[in-house]
């Protein structure tokens, strides 16, 4: 028997609830392990650069479970897909907690990671097909406002629980819960079917992502990636020198993009996706050049512009493949989140290779202390404004690109002729 509409409708709310949830795991698990990380170096004698491998599997597993679902979604489903993240992410949960030891704390983090890849990868290509249109790009934004939404929940959880006493282990208990809600809500239900036949189709995917425009967006997504992780991995550092409070810079810059993307949707319906992005890439570049220049009470100014440019990147370039290219289908929106999250992981050493040459450069100049942490800081900031002044200029491409495809397309609708696909 067929679904009723109604039916469909709340197996798809229900769904998307689902998957926020999964999403405010992911940030729980970011924010709340960074949290803990001074008591875990201390009570086990991790040293600075194991802790630093700890949290690489996290940046490790991520890519490898989005790139390995992305292939397998349409052969297993979203469902199996999401029973094998909660299986990740209880299984890393209990064994942060009870492991006591550095390798176990290694496998612990790969298999919180391996869960949040699953997530991405399952949840995408289900918002993508149970909506569409204009309330398909709302709800992709609305389902991304839970990572940075998250965070700023996670972060305040685990200071208020340090501030008050409570153990590490009782923090990671804390990543139990929604694990434990998303669960419940995907219990017993039936995932949405490909809106595409092609999209179905592995042979569909591979050669939907061969064409020019997939290529194109994978060099922009290399870029907004960047853009958005690279600064804010760097900036809390660098800001601490200037008289702005890092705590603050972060919770202002994540709190706005929660904002932001819950009215993502009506931005999008405004400016269409390549507007939307192009207006980012302006904004982040203001937002990433203020960093560079300005000190004090006007880092917080930069910091507005830089949370609203990046808001939109992440969530819009997923939305973008699901709308622009539909035949790359829960393969290509995989492959576009594997490649921003590659992106920032090899960028990393790069940026801090900029660092200590600017460092080496401004104590050559006769700067000390913290004025030398600043200037070299602020100058490495400034080399990053590079990164979406470049995108202005794809971006640019991108809008007159997809405005004469679609002139082109409704020509041909006009005469009959099948549309083309991008």
């Amino acid at each position: 028997m067929e679904k009723s509409n109604d039916q469909q409708k709340t197996n798809a709310n229900r769904l998307f609830y689902g998957s926020c949830f999964a999403l405010i795991t992911t940030a729980f698990s970011f924010s709340i392990r960074a949290g803990i990380l001074p008591q875990l170096g201390e009570e086990l004698s991790l040293s600075a650069e194991q802790l630093g491998f700890i949290n690489s599997m996290w940046f490790f597993g991520f890519p490898i479970s989005m790139v390995i679902g992305g292939l397998i979604y349409h052969k297993v489903g979203g469902k199996a897909i999401m029973q094998f993240a909660f299986f990740a992410h209880a299984l890393g949960i209990i064994l942060t907690i009870y492991s006591g030891s550095y390798v176990g704390l290694l496998i612990s983090t790969l298999l919180i990671g391996l869960g949040n890849g699953c997530t991405e990868a399952a949840c995408n290509p289900m918002i993508a097909d149970a909506y569409s249109g204009t309330r398909m790009s709302r709800m992709m934004n609305r389902f991304h406002m839970w990572f940075p939404g998250g965070i700023v929940i996670g972060s305040l959880v685990s200071k208020f629980m340090t501030d008050a006493g409570l153990s590490w282990e009782t923090q990671i208990w804390v990543i139990m819960i929604p694990t434990l809600i998303y669960a419940y809500l995907y219990f017993g239900q039936s995932w949405p079917k490909a809106k595409i036949e092609a999209a179905a189709t592995l042979s569909g995917n591979l050669k939907a992502m061969v064409s020019p425009l997939f290529i194109f967006m994978i060099i922009c997504m290399s870029l907004t990636a960047i853009s958005e992780f690279g600064p804010q991995q760097w900036v809390g550092l660098i800001l601490a020198k200037s008289g702005a409070e890092p705590m603050i810079i972060l919770a202002l810059v994540t709190g706005l993009m929660a904002v932001a993307r819950y009215f993502g949707g009506e931005v999008v319906h405004k400016f269409d996706q390549t507007g939307v992005l192009l207006g980012s890439a302006v904004l982040a570049t203001i937002g990433i050049y203020l960093f560079s220049t300005q000190t004090g009470t006007m880092a917080y100014v930069a910091a507005i512009f830089f949370a609203l440019g990046i808001a939109y990147f992440w969530p819009n370039m997923i939305g973008f493949i699901a709308d622009k290219i539909p035949k790359s289908g829960a393969l290509g929106m995989s492959i576009i989140g594997a490649v921003g999250m590659f992106s920032s992981s090899i960028f990393q050493p790069i940026i801090g290779g900029w660092i200590d040459s600017d460092k080496a450069e401004a104590a050559a100049a006769g700067f000390t202390g913290d004025e030398l942490e600043l200037v070299s800081g602020q100058a490495t900031l400034g080399t990053m404004v590079a990164f979406p002044a470049i995108l202005i200029v794809l971006f640019t491409i991108l809008w007159f690109w997809v405005k004469k495809r679609k002139n082109t397309d409704a020509a041909e609708a006009t005469n009959g002729q099948p549309v083309t696909d991008y």
